[in-house]
């Protein structure tokens, strides 16, 4: 008797067990389903969306005689933007450890994407903490999308494949809310796909890429032909839409290159025409505003620009992608359309004059993140500019995170364009970032902070930005700045009780020449790796490599959790026990951590012709589109 009901307890034991199994696989948050999508396991090859944009009448129609038409010819041989990399300079040893590095890279990689896949699959993000997902793209999958070139470079063609079948079943007829944001899903979306569909030739990105694509274009169907960036779904489709004037900078000037890449592929002309139709209505106002060469924030690219409003000038938010995309779209059209060219070196000669500026930095015995003993080094940042009459600006030493791409910007633009002096500044904006890392104690630098910078000898003087001199260290006018900033705090009608908390902690914390921390958070942001990239591909110092893993290595610290990566509240760490400090995670990993961040940490770690820059140009998503090329220049080093 014992023994049979040892048998039957044996029984109902494995029942359970059974039980639990079934319903954990079935519940498993890798088998969800969510608006807009088909069972990945039971994938046709291709799933049209739901709704042909195609079909719909355009309200504000092109005429055929008006669309333009990509330029004639054959590319340009245009100079050779990489360092020619020696076998002397990629030695065995040398080699070992990039290797090592990039192998650690392609982990977190991998424990990002497992996780994405295990606990968000087909969602726009991973929540790392909470472990679930998240729309803030209209839940077509933004991680999903946004990754799939990173997975392909690294080589991960399991998962790149399972992905291709994912992105196959997406109606961008259903999302998770009633508009999107044209700008993000140009550079997320549209990009992603374009990409993804030049380093692999999967025929199934670009029709879903068309698809995208026709559906974006509807957001250019309004009374002016300029994008409604606040896109809705069914104003859209009645031909309701309408777009304010005025916009910013960064909507306007950032779809050129996912444009004209979807004619180009397609030989359709109407995409390249909307983007066309921006560049002109851009270069006919980059002289009209009260810093020619510059563009405001926001601009009124029908009216023009209004000098008594459009006074705030910047190459951080809003505006950013616009300056970026000048140089590379000159390389997509393989240097057919000079104008990209002028622009660039506008702008940039302009963002020189008014822009820049070179750190007051304190000598070594003094509080630094750099070796006693060695000279300050040779820095820049990107600021503000406050304009109220033509050609002239007050500097606000406002330094963004997003701003750390100029760097990389100058330096490809200087090489393209055979000016060494931007590729010299290109580099002390890039080591400033760099510099700014390792000032705070994560080895991370904030979101928006403050410091001071050198003075100039007069009002009308512009810094010479070029000279290697630095300015002598003042320690009263930096405690007459930081009061200043402090004060500027306490007394916004924005500040908050916490704010202002925040503010006094970081002050007794804050290196020198910092004044403020306008906002203390780290977002897995990719900009000062980005340009810390191009500047080794162009320069191929080694010590950037150095530069490279340190910062690799404090990020990971500061937001590894257990199954991914988080932003952080704040770059300072606090006590959470007695001689133990801890980063305060924010339980968001944006698709651009797999995108962009994780992709140049692989990158330059890598061999230097995997995604060469003679043969690729990356869009501001970190996205590969393929140069139209001479012959010569080979195949990318891919295959």
């Amino acid at each position: 008797m014992t023994f049979l009901a040892s048998g039957r307890r044996l029984q109902r034991l494995l029942l359970l067990v059974v039980f639990f199994l079934v319903f954990g696989y079935l519940s498993y948050p890798s088998l969800s389903r969510s608006q807009g999508w088909r069972d990945a396991e039971a994938y046709e090859e291709y799933v049209p969306t739901s709704f042909n944009w195609t079909s719909r009448p355009m309200k504000n129609p092109i005429p055929e005689s008006s669309l333009i038409q990509l330029p004639e010819g054959q590319p340009r041989e245009l100079p050779r933007i990489q360092h020619a990399f020696t076998q002397d300079e990629l030695d065995k040893a040398h080699n070992e450890t990039q290797f090592q590095r990039r192998d650690a890279v392609r982990k977190a990689a991998q424990k990002s994407w497992k996780s994405y896949r295990a606990f968000a699959w087909r969602r726009d993000e991973l929540t790392p903490e909470s472990l679930r997902g998240k729309d803030s793209f209209a839940g077509w999958g933004a991680t999903l999308v946004d990754s799939l070139d990173t997975l392909w470079i690294m080589g991960l063609r399991v998962e790149f494949d399972e992905a291709v079948r994912a992105v196959g079943t997406i109606d961008w007829n259903k999302a998770s809310s009633s508009y999107c944001s044209l700008f993000e899903t140009n550079i997320r979306y549209l990009g992603g796909l374009l990409s993804a569909y030049d380093l692999s030739g999967q025929e199934i990105l670009l029709k879903k890429a068309v698809e995208l694509g026709d559906m974006l274009f509807a957001g250019f169907d309004t009374p002016n032909h300029l994008p409604a960036n606040s896109y809705n779904f069914k104003r859209a489709k009645d031909g309701k839409l309408t777009a304010s004037s005025r916009q910013s900078l960064a909507v306007l000037g950032s779809m050129s290159m996912e444009f004209t890449r979807l004619s180009q592929l397609t030989g359709d002309p109407k995409y390249y025409t909307i983007v066309e139709q921006l560049k002109r209505g851009l270069e006919k106002t980059q002289d009209q505003t009260n810093l020619p060469g510059l563009w405001p924030k926001y601009i009124d690219l029908i009216k023009g620009p209004r000098p008594t409003s459009d006074t705030l000038f910047t190459l951080g938010a809003q505006a950013d992608s616009a300056y970026e995309y000048l140089s590379k779209t000159y390389l997509l059209l393989g240097g057919l359309d000079p104008s990209y060219k002028t622009m660039h070196i506008k702008a940039m000669d302009a963002a020189i004059k008014h822009l820049l500026f070179r750190p007051m930095l304190p000598s070594d015995d003094d509080d630094t993140p750099y070796e006693t003993g060695s000279p300050p080094p040779d820095i820049l940042f990107s600021g503000n500019a406050v304009s109220h009459e033509r050609d002239k600006s007050n500097l606000q030493p406002r330094v963004q995170h997003l701003g750390c791409f100029a760097g990389g910007m100058f330096a490809l633009g200087g090489r393209l364009f055979d000016r060494p002096d931007h590729v010299e500044i290109g580099e002390q904006l890039a080591r400033g970032c760099a510099w700014a890392y390792e000032a705070f104690s994560t080895g991370i630098m904030p979101e928006v902070s403050e410091l001071v910078p050198c003075e100039k000898k007069d009002d009308t003087e512009q810094q010479d930005l070029n000279q290697h001199q630095q300015c002598p260290w003042n320690e009263t006018r930096y405690r007459i700045e930081k009061k200043k900033a402090a004060a500027l705090s306490k007394s916004s009608s924005n500040s908050t009780p916490k704010d202002i908390n925040n503010e006094d902690e970081h002050k007794k914390t804050l290196p020198k020449p910092f004044t403020k921390i306008s906002d203390p958070r780290y977002f897995l942001r990719p900009e000062a790796i980005e340009s810390i990239f191009i500047l080794y591909r162009i320069t191929g110092k080694k010590d950037l490599l150095d530069i490279a893993w340190r910062m690799f290595s404090a990020i990971t610290k500061a937001t590894e959790t257990k199954f991914a990566f988080s932003a952080i509240e704040d770059v300072h760490p606090v006590a959470t026990y007695p001689g133990l400090q801890q980063t305060v995670k924010m339980d968001s990993m944006e698709s651009f951590w797999l995108a962009e961040t994780l992709k140049y940490f692989y990158l330059i770690f890598s061999d230097e012709q995997k995604i060469s820059l003679n043969e690729w140009v990356l869009n501001t998503e970190a996205h590969p589109f393929r140069r139209p090329k001479p012959e010569e220049y080979g195949s990318g080093g891919l295959e």
